[in-house]
């Protein structure tokens, strides 16, 4: 077990020169980022920070959030995430709950801060770093405990009020092992945009550097500079969602970019499909992989590996999984009411133990229980089936499945037939209110660009391939979707904005 700051030591030493972080203009060195980072811990030392203390950021994606990630480690201290697309009130709610000693933050999201002011706050820019270049660049040089907390991020909320997610040493060293499994070493250059409030920023986005690669920071997605960053710094990883996949491909003269550095594409969120995977084979030219996480488990614990990509073959089912458990995590499906074991094929809740998983919820002795089993193991919440192979298909969250005339509905099974409409470029089901059947599916679906299609030809197209129980018995055309900073589709924001009438 390694924690942020002995890894970060360990290339300082070896690798000095080495290109660790790139951020528009400016790359640091290992050497560089860890002078920055030990400067940073002493700042924040000298600022009252103590040893289990917290220390929350609310900025877009910076390299400053990397080196304050080092530096807490360096002293104790625990990195607190906050998600700047959420409301002041909502955001003084997570400060109320995290109680930070300190809160850095960015000048252009001050305002965010003004529900509940903290006690002590520092700006982003010219005051953030005065104090952390008056600092001695010494390493403050703790170690950590395995059960140390380094992270405390919030989640997203689909499941309800927002928990702050107490993530330990050792579930983020198994960062390292993933980078590993996705290829990564000293040569890697890995293109990271995912929001660092996300563990897909602050995880994910830290791999290669812990394999002591090159990391390229993008403030926010934005698909046209991605390109051009691919090119520029011959970027070899990144991970997208399937919808900034299929933004990537409609960039304006993507046919004649150099993406030939490209060696793996990772994503996550949804299943890509198969019409849109064959359009990113084909302009991309890289290896695709799949990835099943969530905060709670410090990022990935299952893949579906590149060989399973297999859009002709007789593989070709597999691109409906999310993959299968990597082998430092246990994944089992039971029978959410009797907590048994399901059969094969058989739907019920996924279940995970692996040492990744989170120490618990913060300060919230009872929602961990009920969370994590007495031996172990978390109930994720959401509904999937085992095949006889191990490969994971996922269908929803179980508070999102609907029961219609007392049959069970899957919105993902519908979302998935609808998916493959060539006039549909997004869609989500949820369910809604039915005199007979007491609810219903309802599709909620944004049409591509010029495409026409009417509620009743959609609901025929599902009826020629679901059982009629399972179908839409209303559409909703709608502009867009609410997505989480993952692309998650948010379930209960849909019910809330196209279930009001």
């Amino acid at each position: 077990m390694s924690t942020f700051a002995e890894i970060l030591r360990e290339h300082a030493g070896r690798t000095p020169q080495a290109s660790a972080l790139s951020f528009e203009t400016q790359t640091l060195s290992f050497a560089d980022l860890h002078a920055r980072s030990s400067r940073a811990a002493n700042a924040l030392v000298a600022l009252g920070v103590q040893n289990g203390d917290r220390v929350a950021v609310l900025a877009k994606n910076r390299p400053e959030l990397f080196e304050l990630i080092f530096a807490c480690s360096q002293i104790g201290a625990v990195l607190v995430g906050l998600n700047w697309r959420l409301a002041a009130p909502e955001i003084a709610a997570i400060l109320s709950d995290s109680r930070p000693r300190l809160v850095i933050v960015e000048s252009e999201l001050q305002h965010l801060l003004e529900s509940e002011p903290p006690r002590r706050s520092v700006a982003f820019g010219p005051e953030y770093n005065a104090l952390r270049d008056a600092a001695p660049a010494d390493d403050a040089g703790y170690v950590g405990a395995p059960d140390d907390t380094i992270l405390l991020l919030y989640t997203s909320g689909t499941t309800g009020l927002p928990k702050g997610v107490m993530l330990t040493n050792e579930g983020m060293s198994y960062t390292r092992r993933l980078a590993e499994v996705w290829g990564m070493g000293l040569q890697s250059v890995n293109l990271v945009a995912m929001p660092m409030f996300h563990i897909g920023g602050c995880g994910y986005g830290s791999s290669t550097m812990m394999v002591g690669g090159h990391t390229v920071l993008m403030r926010e997605v934005n698909p046209a500079k991605a390109v051009e960053l691919i090119a520029a710094h011959r970027v070899t990883h990144t991970f997208f969602v399937p919808t900034v996949v299929q933004a990537l491909l409609q960039v304006e003269g993507i046919e004649t970019a150099d993406l030939s550095s490209l060696q793996l594409l990772m994503y996550g969120a949804s299943p890509i499909g198969d019409v849109l995977l064959r359009r990113a084979l084909g302009r991309l030219k890289c290896r695709f992989m799949q990835a099943y996480g969530m905060t709670e488990s410090s990022g990935t614990v299952v893949v579906l590996n590149p060989e399973d990509h297999d859009l002709d073959g007789p593989r070709a089912g597999l691109l409906k999984a999310c993959g299968r458990a990597l082998p430092w995590v246990e994944l089992r499906v039971v029978d959410p009411a009797t907590h048994a074991g399901a059969e094969i094929g058989q739907v019920g809740e996924i279940w995970l133990k692996t040492r990744m998983l989170m120490k618990g919820y913060w300060e919230k002795p009872e929602t961990t229980r009920e969370a994590i089993t007495a031996d172990g193991w978390f109930r994720t919440g959401d509904a999937g089936f085992l095949d006889g192979d191990g490969y994971v298909f996922l269908f929803d969250r179980f508070k999102d499945m609907i029961v219609s005339g007392g049959e069970n509905v899957y919105p993902a099974e519908i979302e998935n037939v609808l998916n493959a409409h060539p006039a549909i470029r997004e869609v989500g089901v949820i369910g809604a209110p039915h005199e007979k059947w007491i609810e219903t599916p309802m599709a909620v679906v944004v049409l591509k660009l010029g495409a026409e299609v009417d509620e009743k030809a959609l609901i025929g197209f599902t009826r020629e391939r679901l059982a009629h129980f399972k179908c839409p018995t209303r559409v909703r055309f709608v502009e867009s979707l609410p997505r989480n900073a993952s692309g998650k589709l948010l379930k209960r924001e849909m019910r809330r904005l196209f279930l009001e009438d």
